[in-house]
């Protein structure tokens, strides 16, 4: 899988040298750096050639070949010539597997983030017209999970997900939502002896969160940093996450889980997305394993985690008891958490048994203050990830409230 540290993407090529400018002109995660358009790099005073290596390396991360960079990088090659190389080329001269030259060379793949047209990246150091000409936003907030959809939420015609959601999104007075609760369906197992987890109808309220005490695991990755783990954060108020800026909060069952890191990888690809909508992203462990805490960030996620040792997210996520699930019954006979693990072992996600996995996670969307929690997805079957266009489409909204707040009437 591809990782999000700034030095495993520019690796030991011609970008290395240019990191300090490009961290100094808040290029400074790989989400970002990826988003760097023609216009971009020549205000950067870019040569050819760093272009070219910009243009490989962020092509090899979306197919997560990461792997290949150093190699393809030094050969010289630009990407279309590399493209257009033979299979036999790329097998002795690069080394790579043949089931990855497959995921190379095929074009068609729609890996890429693109910024939504309706959204520019936050101002940084440089001046450059919007990132977001001719894209097309259903590709950008593509949720890549087929089936069907019964949200009452407005999506995009052409998206599809086959989640339900059981409420519809609302504000009264002062931006206080009523919420929507989302999951995916659920059969019974073992010949109807296993009931799934039961379906919720509301949202959890907000004084179930405001008050959980969490303790901050890692910062917001920049170039350099060391996770907080070593430093023993002191414990703090959850309702301090999103003081000042809604969050979009994604609690993991298990940072070692292949389809938990695939979640999270995918989710923190569209970064930039959440940044100019306004929204920080911040994942959240029920339990604190150093070793798994330093593999997961900056890997598979870059931004906050934070511990809640109480489970106190994760209680509210199954309407204040724990969602939990055994192996045998939750996996091996459930047809679409197995679908679920070959989705994300697709992607080329390491994986490891550390921890607890039998307890399931989900996803909040919480307003800032105490406006309330806009949007809640619990995850039924091992693996079930809150559609991508979901909730980029929640927050959208939420964006456009405020902003219709503050323009007054």
């Amino acid at each position: 899988m591809a990782s999000y540290s700034m030095e495993e993407f520019v690796g030991d090529g011609v970008l290395k040298d240019l990191l300090p400018m490009l961290i100094a002109d808040g290029w400074d995660d790989v989400p970002t750096l990826k988003m760097m358009n023609s216009e971009d790099m020549d205000s950067m005073k870019m040569s050819q050639r760093q272009k070219d290596a910009l243009e490989l390396r962020s092509y090899l991360h979306d197919r997560s070949l990461m792997q290949y960079g150093e190699r393809l990088e030094a050969s010289g090659l630009t990407l279309p010539k590399l493209l257009n190389s033979s299979t036999t080329v790329l097998s002795s001269q690069f080394g790579m597997k043949r089931g990855h030259i497959t995921r190379f060379i095929d074009r068609s793949l729609a890996c890429g983030i693109a910024m939504p047209p309706s959204s520019a990246l936050p101002l940084r150091k440089r001046t450059t017209s919007s990132l977001s000409k001719n894209v097309d936003a259903s590709e950008a907030m593509s949720s890549n999970f087929p089936g069907r959809t019964q949200s009452t939420v407005s999506m995009n015609q052409d998206s599809k997900s086959q989640y339900t959601v059981s409420a519809s999104f609302g504000v009264k007075g002062e931006r206080t939502f009523k919420g929507v609760v989302a999951f995916a369906p659920a059969e019974p197992r073992c010949c109807g002896l296993v009931q799934p987890p039961p379906e919720l109808d509301n949202v959890a309220p907000y004084s179930m969160l405001e008050s959980i005490s969490i303790q901050k695991l890692t910062p917001e990755y920049k170039m350099g940093m060391e996770p907080l783990v070593k430093l023993k954060a002191p414990p703090m108020k959850a309702s301090e996450l999103w003081h000042d800026i809604p969050t979009v909060l994604l609690c993991l069952r298990r940072p070692g889980c292949v389809m938990c890191r695939a979640e999270a990888h995918q989710l923190y690809a569209r970064k930039p997305i959440f940044d100019a909508l306004g929204f920080r992203l911040i994942a959240a462990f029920h339990e604190q394993i150093d070793s798994e805490v330093n593999n997961f960030w900056p890997r598979y996620w870059g931004g906050i985690v934070v511990l809640d040792k109480s489970m106190g997210f994760f209680k509210a996520l199954g309407g204040g008891k724990l969602l939990k699930d055994q192996f045998v019954t939750g996996f091996l006979c459930n047809p679409r958490a197995i679908a679920n693990y070959r989705r994300a072992k697709a992607m080329g996600v390491e994986n490891n048994f550390n921890g607890k996995g039998e307890i399931k996670g989900g996803l909040f969307i919480i307003d800032s203050g105490k406006s309330g929690i806009a949007y809640q997805f619990m995850e039924r079957n091992f693996g079930d990830w809150a559609p991508i266009n979901e909730v980029l489409e929640i927050c959208s909204r939420m964006q456009k409230q405020a902003s219709d707040q503050e323009a007054g009437p």
